[in-house]
């Protein structure tokens, strides 16, 4: 009996101790958000917020307003939905809400990386310096370089004629925006190690081919992943495709290309004088693979089918890219040279960037996260005042509380191509929710000091693809129609 007391005690305390760390015990405290742990003991809503996000929290706004705290595989989310409160979200200072931390420790969890000695704002300069300016027109010829080897290398010297290759629509884009942009980053197989410039090509699209299907393979996994809900067969699966990343990303791999962008080399750098491993270094490679290339294709992909569905929305990007192409001396016509884009075209097309704006508008759905660091008190725009416990999460679904807000976009399920210019042609930046002016009426991007870095580089790839394509129409008008359309007739359930 003696003994038996102690063993219960015991059992008892971890019982104690694991229903703790479930969550079992938290309550919601004077001045706190609407809290809501769901059924589920630490898993809380998570599989109904994988499922459907969208659903999920406009269920809770309905049920809590626009401030409420949920519980989402072990961790507390205090969610956002007021726009005119995100200012309070953007602009807290980093010692309250830090969005390096949350990276840090997504990238450790989905890709295998740490850095010790991690430097956020170093490493964020670095971005900022080779995605602009002089590195973006660099980064922008490379992309027109690669994006015609893909496109079209199939092409008879001969006849002017192309092979047509029936794929889907989706896959197609996907396949060509991620392989030119992973061409351009990581750079190109030296034709003296092929024996000639054309085996070298060939050598690229081989490479880069395979490496997208793999990626494929990973971005499925990717948000299982991120909710640590993996079965152990994926689990297994997905380690082994971090393996294949990690070497076919290698540095010693990527310093015998040719054209590598300035972006890796100082990146790689900034990590070896920081005192990273090698082996760590290839493995931040993959980092910044999937973050740069990861939404790309499906953006283009819904940018070339909205403007296939909307004739008038086709008409007027055409008839700005054929301006824009005579104004520079370049003339499309079979068996001419190849287009030639520069940063200073991709500059001169306010109704394309409106229409690429509106499909980011449409498709891109981020949820922006920060990790709490210190107790704080967050201030709504209309008074309110709400305690945030450190340790917690906060986040904000701008899709829901922004893009798709009837109010700020009228008929904001409709893709409208023009829907971000103004009479004057002018960009359009004043929208409006109950009479007030909304600061944040789209945040594809994020916002803030952590906005991507690569948004310009991004959208440069979605309209070079674009602009290829719509400037070979009246060139290939049968077979573009013949092909689009039998890539349109494969996707169903879409309402644009």
């Amino acid at each position: 009996m003696g003994l038996l007391i102690p063993i219960l005690m015991g059992f008892l305390a971890c019982l104690i101790g694991g229903l703790y760390v479930l969550g079992a015990f938290r309550q919601r405290r004077p001045g706190e958000p609407p809290l809501d742990k769901g059924i589920i003991p630490w898993l809380g809503h998570v599989f109904e917020f994988r499922q459907d996000t969208l659903k999920f929290l406009n269920r809770m706004k309905q049920k809590h307003g626009d401030v409420f705290t949920v519980q989402l595989g072990g961790l507390y989310i205090t969610f956002l939905q007021d726009p005119f409160s995100y200012g309070a979200f953007v602009k807290e200072k980093r010692e309250k809400l830090s969005f390096t931390k949350f990276t840090g420790q997504l990238v450790k969890k989905a890709f295998g990386y740490e850095d010790t000695k991690n430097d956020p704002e170093t490493h964020h300069m670095v971005l900022i310096r080779n995605l602009s300016g002089d590195s973006l027109v660099l980064l922008t010829q490379a992309m027109t370089r690669n994006l015609q080897n893909l496109m079209f290398h199939n092409t008879d010297s001969a006849t002017n004629q192309s092979t047509w290759k029936e794929d889907g629509l989706f896959m197609y884009s996907s396949n060509i925006l991620f392989r030119a942009g992973y061409l351009s980053v990581f750079g190109n197989v030296p034709p003296e190690s092929e024996g000639n410039e054309e085996k070298a090509k060939e050598k690229d699209r081989t490479e880069s081919d395979t490496l997208f299907y793999e990626f494929c393979k990973y971005d499925q996994f990717f948000p299982d992943l991120f909710y640590g809900v993996l079965s152990p067969k994926k689990k297994k699966e997905t380690q082994r495709l971090l393996t294949f990343f990690w070497d076919a990303l290698a540095i010693q791999k990527v310093r015998n290309k040719d054209n590598i962008s300035r972006w890796v080399w100082d990146i790689q750098q900034a990590k070896a004088e920081g005192g990273l491993e090698e082996s760590m270094i290839s493995r931040y490679m993959f980092v910044l693979l999937f973050a740069a290339e990861v939404n790309i294709g499906p953006v283009s992909f819904w940018l070339l089918l909205f403007l296939m569905k909307h004739p008038e929305a086709m008409a007027a990007v055409k008839g700005e890219v054929d301006k824009v192409l005579k104004e520079m001396g370049h003339e499309v016509q079979p068996g001419g040279p190849l287009i030639n884009l520069t940063r200073d075209m991709l500059m001169k097309t306010p109704v394309l960037d409106s229409a690429v704006e509106e499909t980011l508008r449409l498709t891109v759905a981020p949820l922006l996260s920060r990790a709490v660091l210190q107790d704080m008190t967050l201030k709504m725009a209309d008074g309110r005042e709400y305690f945030i416990r450190k340790g917690d999460r906060m986040a904000m679904f701008p899709y829901s509380a922004v893009h798709i807000d009837p109010e700020i976009h009228p008929d904001p399920h409709s893709f409208k191509y023009d829907r971000f210019l103004n009479p004057d042609g002018s960009k359009k930046t004043d929208f409006y929710k109950g009479g007030k002016k909304v600061k944040y009426y789209t945040m594809p991007w994020g916002a803030g000091v952590s906005m991507c870095p690569g948004r310009f580089f991004a959208t440069n790839e979605i309209k070079q693809f674009s602009v290829i394509k719509a400037s070979i129409c009246d060139c290939h008008t049968a077979y573009l129609i013949s092909y689009f359309l039998s890539a349109i007739t494969n996707i169903t359930n879409i309402s644009v």
